[in-house]
C-alpha cells in the first residue's frame, strides 16, 4: 500500500510539473511573449544595474504569458550566479520562459552544454536539451495550446540555437542555422501541419543572429518596415536556407532575433516578418540610447499578431499589428 500511494503521489507531481509547463491562450484567444535580448550581463558589475532594473519593470508592467531570452545573456564571470540573477525575476513571477543562445555566452569559460544544463535546470524553463546539430543547444518546438481545447495545439514557438562564428577556414564572420538544423524543423512543421488536417499552424521563430534576408528585406523600398536601422546587419556570411524553408513550409510568419543592438526594425518580406529585438543590456556593451524589451501578442486563430517596443522609461515605440500594417508596399 505504501508502495502504491508513492507511484501515486510521483504521478501527481509529474501531471502537476507537466501542466504548469504548458502554455495556452487566454480566454481572450491572446498569448503574450516578451523578448529579452543581448543583455551581457556581468554580475556584479555595476553597469549591469540597468538591466536588474529593467527587466521586473518590464514583466511587473506586461504580465507576460512567456518570456524569451535571444542569446548574449551572460557575458562575465561567475557565469551560474549571472543567469540566477537574470531568470530570478522571471522564475518568481512564475512566468515560463525559454532561451536560445547567442555568439558570446559560451566564452567565459562554460561551454554552450553547461550552460543548456543550468538554464534547463530551473523552475518555469521549458526548453529541453536537444541534440538536433552537434554544438547547437535546446532547439525547440514549443507548443501553445488553444484556449478552448486544452490538447489542441494552436501556435507553435520555435527556438533555434544559431550558434557563434564560421567553423569554415575560409568563410569569415558568424555561424549559420546548419542544414541539419534545418532538417529537423522541416520534420517538426510537417508533423504539426499534418496534426492539423494538413494546415500549418501560425508559428513564431526566436535566435540570436539575424538571418541574411534582414539586410535584403530592409534595402528593398517595396518592403513595409517599421522601426530603425543604425547599423548594418551582421549576419553569417553564407545563407543555408532557413529562410527558403520556412516559406516552403508555411508555418513561420514571423522570426525575431537580436545579435545587433542598435537595429529595432520590422519588415515585411515575402510575407514572414523579419524582426529585431529591443537591446535590454546596459554599458558593458555598445548600447542604444535606453535599454528595453520586444512584445508580441499572438492571436488564436489568426495568422497574425500584436508588436510593440517597450522601454526602460516606459515608453512605447513602433507599436504594429502584421499583417494589417504591412499592406501598403513603399511605406
Amino acid at each position: 500500500m505504501h508502495k502504491k500511494w508513492i507511484i501515486v503521489s510521483l504521478f501527481i507531481v509529474i501531471a502537476f510539473t507537466l501542466n504548469a509547463q504548458k502554455l495556452s491562450f487566454k480566454k481572450d484567444r491572446t498569448f503574450k511573449i516578451v523578448q529579452f535580448t543581448d543583455m551581457h550581463y556581468m554580475h556584479g558589475n555595476p553597469k549591469s544595474d540597468t538591466t536588474l532594473m529593467l527587466i521586473p519593470r518590464i514583466l511587473d508592467e506586461e504580465k507576460p504569458d512567456m518570456v524569451v531570452f535571444t542569446g548574449d545573456i551572460v557575458t562575465g564571470k561567475p557565469v551560474e550566479e549571472g543567469w540566477d540573477a537574470v531568470t530570478k525575476f522571471v522564475i518568481d513571477r512564475k512566468i515560463p520562459f525559454a532561451v536560445t543562445l547567442g555568439n558570446h555566452d559560451h566564452e567565459q569559460g562554460v561551454t554552450r552544454e553547461e550552460i543548456a544544463d543550468i538554464v534547463t535546470a530551473y523552475p518555469f524553463n521549458i526548453n529541453r536539451l536537444s541534440d538536433v546539430s552537434r554544438g547547437r543547444v535546446m532547439d525547440n518546438v514549443i507548443p501553445v495550446y488553444s484556449s478552448e481545447k486544452p490538447l489542441k495545439e494552436a501556435a507553435l514557438i520555435y527556438c533555434f540555437d544559431t550558434g557563434a562564428y564560421s567553423t569554415i577556414d575560409d568563410v569569415s564572420g558568424y555561424d549559420w542555422v546548419t542544414t541539419r538544423q534545418i532538417e529537423w524543423y522541416r520534420e517538426q512543421s510537417i508533423h504539426y501541419t499534418v496534426k492539423n488536417n494538413f494546415q500549418p499552424l501560425p508559428a513564431l521563430a526566436y535566435f540570436h543572429i539575424p538571418l541574411p534576408e534582414y539586410r535584403l528585406a530592409f534595402n528593398d523600398e517595396k518592403n513595409v518596415r517599421y522601426g530603425e536601422r543604425k547599423e548594418d546587419e551582421c549576419p553569417p556570411g553564407l545563407n543555408s536556407g532557413m529562410f527558403l524553408s520556412m516559406k516552403e513550409m508555411g508555418d513561420v510568419m514571423s522570426t525575431f532575433a537580436g545579435h545587433d543592438h542598435v537595429n529595432d526594425y520590422i519588415v515585411n518580406y515575402y510575407g514572414i516578418a523579419l524582426v529585431y529585438g529591443h537591446f535590454s543590456g546596459w554599458k558593458t556593451t555598445y548600447t542604444p540610447e535606453i535599454n528595453g524589451a520586444r512584445v508580441v501578442v499572438l492571436k488564436e486563430g489568426k495568422r497574425a499578431f500584436d508588436t510593440w517596443l517597450h522601454q526602460l522609461d516606459g515608453t512605447i515605440r513602433h507599436k504594429v499589428s502584421y499583417p494589417a500594417d504591412f499592406t501598403n508596399p513603399g511605406k
